[in-house]
């Protein structure tokens, strides 16, 4: 990809995302993730209707007449986007792949956070970490997030989802909301997530295709699997087969839902047809 290209598909993934932050997810995202707790602002004249517990007894004594403490969010937070780049995030049967659905969820998130000048950093991973950008603030360094995202070309195309919370555990030293996107076709990383979860805010989002769910019945198809580069031939007119490969989804789907419960973390499960908008944003109201 030249840089012309590149620099026109970053303005338009930009421009979509921050207009959905800036109108949707902003106020959402800040309701939905709470600072790290309440810090003193300032003195002020009670007024009808202030808690009475945070009268200040000593500036009251002073003036002889009511004042209260103002208390204000300590609001600085760290968004992590930990993405997977692993081979099967290219597949996509609907208008667009995994790869392409996790970049714009990441832009949305990270413009969101901007928004709420809150640090972003990103790790991609595939079965090795790929790219650790640490937190940092700004728009310049979220469109470089961005471009990562759309450009890197990772050096392997198979999954290691627990090796990528190792590594995330041990760089991030301080509480972060965590967002782990990917396909979670692997069965590797509950006790590393539930590790996790006791420090940080973490959500799962767990993208996947119609047609990793269900084998259509099209009679021999030659088949490839994105991360092993292995091809063989399928015959999808076997019920048996058809019902061996729904029921590998369905053991990954599963199993996603029961690490990110047990943990205490959220989950999402969006399939590629679908509208993530509605998803994050139902989800962000959830909590």
């Amino acid at each position: 990809m030249d840089t012309k290209e590149l620099l026109k598909k970053v303005r338009k993934i930009e421009i979509k995302t921050r207009r959905l932050s800036d109108a949707v997810f902003g106020g959402e995202y800040h309701s939905a993730f709470k600072g790290r707790g309440m810090t003193f602002s300032e003195v002020r004249k009670y007024q009808y209707g202030d808690d009475v517990r945070n009268i200040d007894w000593n500036v009251t004594a002073k003036y002889s007449e009511p004042f209260i403490k103002v208390f204000e969010e300590e609001r600085e937070l760290t968004l992590m986007l930990v993405a997977d780049v692993s081979g099967s995030t290219l597949f996509g049967t609907q208008e667009q792949t995994k790869k392409e659905i996790i970049t714009e969820l990441c832009a949305t998130l990270a413009f969101s956070a901007l928004q709420n000048n809150d640090k972003v950093g990103l790790l991609l991973f595939s079965d090795q970490v790929e790219l650790f950008l640490p937190p940092k603030k700004g728009k310049s360094y979220i469109l470089r997030i961005i471009r990562e995202l759309l450009e890197f070309e990772p050096q392997h195309t198979t999954t290691n989802i627990g090796g990528a919370l190792e590594f995330m555990a041990g760089v991030l030293k301080k509480k972060a909301i965590v967002f782990v996107l990917s396909d979670f076709m692997a069965t590797d990383y509950d006790r590393t997530l539930k590790i996790i979860g006791r420090k940080h805010d973490v959500t799962g989002v767990r993208i996947y295709d119609q047609r990793e769910a269900e084998m259509p019945n099209i009679g021999l198809v030659q088949f490839k699997d994105q991360e092993s580069g292995k091809s063989q031939m399928v015959n999808t007119s076997s019920k048996s087969i058809r019902n061996k490969y729904a029921a590998h989804h369905l053991e990954c789907a599963d199993y996603f839902k029961n690490a990110f419960t047990k943990s205490d973390s959220g989950a999402i499960d969006l399939e590629t047809k679908e509208s993530y908008t509605k998803k994050l944003l139902g989800y962000f109201k959830a909590r």
